[in-house]
């Protein structure tokens, strides 16, 4: 075992010294350390045999060197003899150098010469070609100049361009060039500054121009549609036939501009038709835009531009604080808002982005907003019918002039409703006034007609007809007064200044037709109406013009249908379709006519209490007079006059008969229940503390004439005693203390049968009081005779008697 360990160590020495041999010396530790880490002691054998091969090495050296030797001494032997050799040949060298050297010296300056001249001719050629290329940028920048002289700015930028791009940078080495290239960003903004001056002159230029462009637009427009219009009419009437004149005389322009070149009018077909661009220059804008697209800046301009657009847009939309007063005010304003938006039209069709559609239609979203507060403000300041006749037939040109550039006008439409409205109310109080005035003129007496001419100018007016009046021989007179038939015609009259303004609004017959019945229908209920009811409430309006009122709004309240026959004739809408408004004329005169009644009630008790109070009774007196007093004469006098007016009324027609005769008879009627009434107040007044008998036969004698004067039949048609029951009250109080039979009214007191029925406890007691006082009072006086004190003493126990008993019937009645 110890052999082979020592021939695997002798092995693995062999191979460390290949390796130590074969490879770099870099790598040989860890070769190295491989030994020490094999056995003990085993770099001790290693070095051993490191030794060994290192003295074969050292053998084999000397071998190569001993066998090399004399090959080396015998080169260097021949290396001494050729030192000599060489040495010559330098000398040679030297010499024929030197000789070369100066037969050169001549030529090498020739060749310096020539060397010069080349370079010249060579920087000769170069200078040549560098002004080649500096002239095109030279002449290009004075081309620059003489474009901003002659203000060619778009062309300037161009060159600019063109130099920045191609010329500039092939010479951008030289100082000049330098210089160039500096100056042109100022020479930018300078162009820059200068658009844009020229763009705040246009915007000032247009503001001054858009009232000319508007007038011109709108004018253009009513021209339109007068021409549609004519050509409309001419089609409804089957009579349209092709003009002469070549529709293609009507053009649309690039901005949209509708224009007539045939009118029907010669001055105006031969007169040129201006457009936005005729009377505004827009180059400015197209200039400035191309120079800021040039510059790459548009942005900034379009942002610029409609900023400054608002704004004047803002201003345009501003009305004049007395715009409202004439029609020019309106004009000038609409003028203006059509020419900024033409303007705008044209700019979005002649400019690429400069402004869009969406700006547009928000510029004209502000603007339609602020234009409808304004006219609805200005508009409900005018009082005057014709301008806001003329303000609508504006807004509807306005509207039609700017629908034409494709803007969205319902909402001016709307605002016309609101117009009309206005409108209606100007016309209402413009009719109110014509209405006061007709009343103010009117006798109230019918109309008198001498001639068959007078008649039918009388029924060419108002639509009369009765056929009793037509048999009648000439004169005659007409049941109703002068106002009538004017009356009639100013409702016509309205029913026209309507349709005026429902012309051209684009609506239907139906709707005219309901605008029209509407209007009316407002002049009779509302304005007519109170037209009436001032007149009847008026103080110098007597029974005689009551009873004329009376009868004329009968003859309205009957003419009614043919104001609706004459609407249905206007709008050819048929009565019977069903949306049809109706006419409520007669409620309106239904109404009228019971006022007029009425008032003539209270003005004939008003009448009847002014004779009331000329009453003067001597309530102390003894005996009567024997006759009635002279104020109730006066008053039965006055009402028999008064009534004969109601008698004397027209009795031709039926219903004027039947109708008279009714206010007859209420009126009638009202004055003795009236009188009645005031005759028993005067009885049984507070202030009045005593009456005698005397005054009581006095009261009675009255009593008796008021009775004489219903039974006389002061108004035809009373069935019976029934207008002498109006005094049944105080002919039963006076009969019962002229009588004197209080056993009677005792006795048969609650009974349906009683003779004193209608006379109630508390008046008999009132009076029987009074009545009492004033027998103490004559008692006291008439002192004398005994017998008379004691009859008296007798009579005042009856009273006292039947007063405790009244007392208990009425103390039983309030219980």
């Amino acid at each position: 075992m110890a052999e082979n360990e020592t021939l695997e160590c002798i092995t693995e020495h062999e191979r460390i010294l290949q390796e130590i041999e074969s490879t770099d010396t870099a790598c040989v530790g860890p070769t190295l350390r491989s030994i020490y880490d094999d056995q003990p002691n085993a770099h001790k054998r290693f070095m051993e045999k490191l030794d060994a091969r290192i003295r074969n090495h050292d053998r084999e050296i000397e071998k190569m060197c001993n066998f090399h030797h004399q090959g080396f001494v015998d080169a260097i032997t021949e290396l001494l003899k050729v030192r000599a050799d060489a040495e010559k040949l330098m000398g040679q060298v030297t010499d024929t150098n030197r000789r070369l050297q100066e037969a050169g010296r001549e030529v090498t300056a020739q060749t310096e010469e020539v060397i010069r001249c080349r370079i010249q001719q060579m920087n000769m050629a170069t200078t040549v070609e560098k002004l080649q290329l500096c002239i095109p940028v030279l002449e290009m920048y004075s081309k620059l100049k003489e474009q901003l002289e002659s203000k060619r700015y778009y062309a300037a930028l161009k060159t600019m361009e063109q130099l920045e791009k191609f010329f500039i940078p092939r010479v951008s080495q030289y100082r000049f060039c330098q210089i160039m290239a500096e100056n042109l960003p100022r020479l930018r903004e300078e162009i820059k500054e200068i658009s844009m001056s020229d763009l705040k002159d246009f915007l000032e230029s247009i503001r001054k121009h858009s009232d000319k462009v508007g007038e011109t637009a709108m004018r253009q427009a009513q021209q339109h549609r007068t021409f549609n219009s004519a050509v409309a009419k001419q089609a409804s009437m089957g009579h349209y036939t092709k003009p002469l004149y070549s529709l293609n005389g009507r053009t649309q322009t690039h901005n949209g501009l509708m224009m007539d070149e045939d009118t029907g009018d010669e001055d105006e077909a031969d007169e040129e038709i201006l457009t936005a661009q005729d009377l505004v220059d827009f180059s400015p804008v197209y200039r400035c835009l191309h120079i800021y697209t040039v510059l790459g800046d548009r942005e900034t301009f379009e942002n610029y531009y409609r900023k400054q657009r608002k704004k004047q847009a803002r201003l345009v939309l501003q009305p004049q604080a007395n715009m409202h007063e004439t029609v020019e005010g309106y004009r000038r304003y609409f003028n203006q808002i059509v020419g900024f938006f033409v303007v705008e039209d044209h700019i979005l069709h002649a400019t690429q982005g400069l402004v869009t559609r969406a700006f547009t239609d928000e510029l004209w979203n502000m603007a339609l907003s602020k234009i409808i507060a304004v006219l609805r403000t200005h508009s409900s300041y005018c009082d005057d019918p014709d301008l806001v006749l003329e303000l609508k037939n504006l807004i509807v040109i306005f509207a039609d002039t700017l629908q034409g550039y494709g803007f969205p006008v319902n909402r001016l439409f709307d605002l016309l409703f609101e117009v009309r409205d206005q409108y209606n109310e100007t016309l209402l109080k413009k009719w109110a006034l014509v209405f006061r005035e007709i009343f103010e003129l009117d006798n109230y007496s019918p109309i008198p007609v001498d001639t068959e001419e007078e008649y039918k100018l009388v029924v060419s007016r108002f639509p009369f007809h009765d056929a009793e009046i037509e048999k009648q021989d000439f004169p005659k007179k007409l049941p109703m007064s002068q106002s009538v038939p004017q009356i009639y015609t100013q409702v016509k009259e309205l029913i026209y200044a309507s349709l005026k303004f429902s012309e051209s609004l684009h609506r239907s017959s139906t709707e005219i037709d309901d605008m029209l019945r509407k209007s009316t229908n407002l002049l009779l209920t509302r304005t007519l109406s109170s037209c009436l009811q001032n007149l009847i409430k008026k103080p110098h309006i007597g029974l005689t013009e009551l009873v004329q009122i009376i009868i004329n709004t009968t003859h309205l309240e009957q003419a009614c249908k043919y104001l609706e026959e004459f609407i249905t004739n206007i709008t050819n809408v048929s009565p019977e379709t069903v949306h049809t408004t109706r006419l409520y004329g007669l409620s309106t005169f239904k109404d009228a006519r019971h006022a007029a009644e009425g008032e003539i009630y209270t003005k004939l008790n008003q009448k009847i209490d002014e004779f009331i109070q000329l009453a003067d009774y001597e309530w102390g007196m003894a005996e009567s007079d024997g006759r009635a007093s002279g104020y109730l004469m006066d008053l039965i006098n006055f009402l028999r006059s008064t009534f004969q007016v109601f008698t004397h009324l027209p009795n031709n027609n039926n219903d004027h008969a039947s109708m008279s005769g009714k206010v007859a008879q209420t009126a009638c009627m009202s004055a003795c229940k009236h009188l009645s009434t005031s005759l028993m107040q005067m009885l049984l007044d507070t202030e009045l503390k005593q009456i005698s008998m005397g005054a009581i036969q006095q009261f009675n004698l009255d009593v008796i004439q008021c009775e004489l004067f219903a039974s006389s039949e002061p108004v035809p048609g009373f069935q019976g005693d029934t207008l002498q029951l109006a005094f049944i009250d105080l002919r039963q109080l006076l009969d019962l203390f002229m009588v004197w039979d209080w056993s009677t009214y005792l006795a048969d007191y609650g009974q349906p049968t009683s003779k004193y029925l209608r006379v109630n406890p508390a008046t008999a007691l009132a009076l029987l009081e009074k009545v009492y006082r004033g027998m103490k009072d004559t008692s006291k006086k008439n002192n004398i005779f005994s017998q008379f004190r004691k009859n008296d003493r007798d009579k005042q126990k009856l009273i006292e008697t039947v007063v405790k008993q009244l007392r208990s019937l009425v103390n039983g009645m309030s219980s």
